[in-house]
């Protein structure tokens, strides 16, 4: 391997033994959540990430992450998820901030792990899919 390639596999297990499979649809996620939350982005970086001024909290991506799930996978949302190893809204925060670890995404000082602990609650959230996004705001 190069030393330009990224293994996201091996950040993937270090953050937790999750999947590498969970990358393009944790990167889809931010996007979705951040355009939910401000709309259409005005452009992308060479990972297709989303500008850093259009910043999203850990609740609003778990919510992005969410509805993009149910969009996606439907009833089988929460069994996709937890074969890539994710099982709580925390699970997401930990590959957040694994990526950001390797320099992979951006935080900002206000946010923290505990962010994402406890937004929802999988089995109620994936149990049938919602009828569409919420708004999850500012």
């Amino acid at each position: 391997m190069s030393e330009t390639q990224i293994d996201i596999a091996n950040i993937m297990k270090a953050a937790g033994g999750y999947s590498g499979q969970c990358f393009p649809f944790i990167r889809d996620g931010l996007a979705h959540a951040t355009e939910l939350v401000h709309g259409s982005p005005d452009q992308t970086d060479e990972l297709g990430l989303v500008d850093e001024s259009r910043h999203v909290d850990g609740a609003q991506l778990c919510l992005g992450l969410r509805d993009l799930a149910i969009q996606r996978y439907g009833l089988m949302a929460s069994t996709v998820l937890n074969k890539w190893g994710i099982y709580e809204t925390r699970d997401f925060g930990n590959i957040i901030f694994a990526l950001v670890e390797a320099n992979l995404m951006r935080k900002t000082d206000d946010d923290s792990i505990e962010d994402f602990d406890r937004v929802y609650d999988f089995d109620e959230a994936f149990q049938t899919p919602c009828p569409g996004p919420e708004p999850i705001g500012v």
